[in-house]
């Protein structure tokens, strides 16, 4: 399958700046090296701890921040080495919905005004006759003509994400970048949004880059799922791959702490606890950064970072010495 977005090597470092001269002392290493890619009407979800670079990597795939490194395609073209005005136009094929509601909308504009704000940014506005197209974008995630005239502070949670979905398709994108979309919402509503995101991906043939640490919500939505942990991938594999046959211990730590509704099969899983606390980005471990939690590490571990590798014919990709669930695959 062609990929839509193409990501290689993608780095971004940080820097440390202290004392009154502002001298830098170091790097934050919030992404260091990531490589995925995701087609059209497919998502990727990226998922990990609080920290693990997944925001980051968002913002550099939108160009809202400049990669150290790395290289990242939109169909035919390298947006990494685009030159401002063609940047420009190739921003209405990718766009980015913010994890806060309450915050990521103007309380300043109606919600008329900040959805037409692409169109207009792009020059747009009349081309496609703004009125009609603001209305149409608030029909299609399912708010009324009457909201257009409404200011943010007069809707519930929901009702903002579903007034900043409606300023992410304004300009018809190809790829979504959805940051955290839920996670300040209700449960009730979440499921509310979750499934509307589905239902604009198969109507309009969307591809979404999901970025998430509800593991819940991800099973849900997912294609393909990546594992992120202090910048790196540690895991990548299928939606089935990745809930039936983790490889990766973290990831099997992950999985082991998401809820079970059903009380008859919470004993059956077994509950990994980790110990000690996430490593500093400024200063990884040595050799594989998830030693220092692992109850599998040994000593070349240490030494010796483990690539991330695909070690049976399947696609599920591990960056692990001693993985998990290899002797069970076929």
């Amino acid at each position: 399958m062609t990929e839509l977005l193409r990501v290689q090597g993608l780095v971004k470092h940080f820097p440390i700046r202290k004392g009154v001269l502002r001298r830098q002392v170091g790097w934050v290493r919030a992404v260091d090296g990531l490589d995925f890619g995701v087609a059209a009407g497919k998502t990727l979800s990226l998922v990990g701890e609080s920290g693990c670079g997944k925001s980051t990597t968002g913002r550099l795939l939108a160009r809202l921040i400049e990669p150290t490194e790395g290289r990242v395609w939109l169909e035919a073209d390298e947006l990494t080495a685009l030159p401002p005005a063609r940047l420009r136009a190739r921003r209405r094929d990718i766009q980015i919905m913010f994890q806060d509601p309450f915050s990521s909308l103007s309380p300043r504009l109606t919600v008329a005004e900040i959805i037409a704000e692409p169109l207009r940014v792009q020059g747009l506005y009349r081309s496609v006759g703004g009125r009609n197209r603001v209305l149409e974008l608030l029909e299609l995630v399912g708010l009324r003509p009457e909201h257009a005239y409404r200011y943010p502070h007069e809707f519930s949670g929901g009702q903002r994400q579903r007034i900043g979905l409606a300023r992410a398709l304004a300009l018809e994108p190809k790829v979504l970048i959805l940051d955290e979309p839920v996670s300040a919402l209700d449960v009730s509503v979440q499921a509310q949004v979750v499934n509307q995101l589905q239902d604009l991906q198969q109507r309009l043939g969307l591809a979404y880059v999901f970025i998430s640490h509800n593991l819940s919500v991800v099973r849900h939505l997912s294609d393909q799922i990546a594992v992120m942990y202090l910048g790196m991938i540690v895991e990548q594999g299928s939606r089935e791959q990745l809930y039936q046959r983790p490889r990766h211990p973290y990831t099997k730590a992950l999985l082991s702490a998401v809820p079970i509704p059903d009380p008859d099969r919470r004993d059956d899983r077994e509950r990994i606890r980790l110990t000690g606390d996430v490593p500093s980005v400024s200063n990884p471990p040595s050799g594989c950064r998830f030693r220092t939690r692992c109850w599998k590490a040994q000593d070349v571990c240490a030494t010796t970072p483990p690539p991330l590798t695909e070690l049976t014919a399947d696609g599920h990709l591990s960056a692990c010495h001693f993985p998990e669930n290899v002797d069970h695959d076929n």
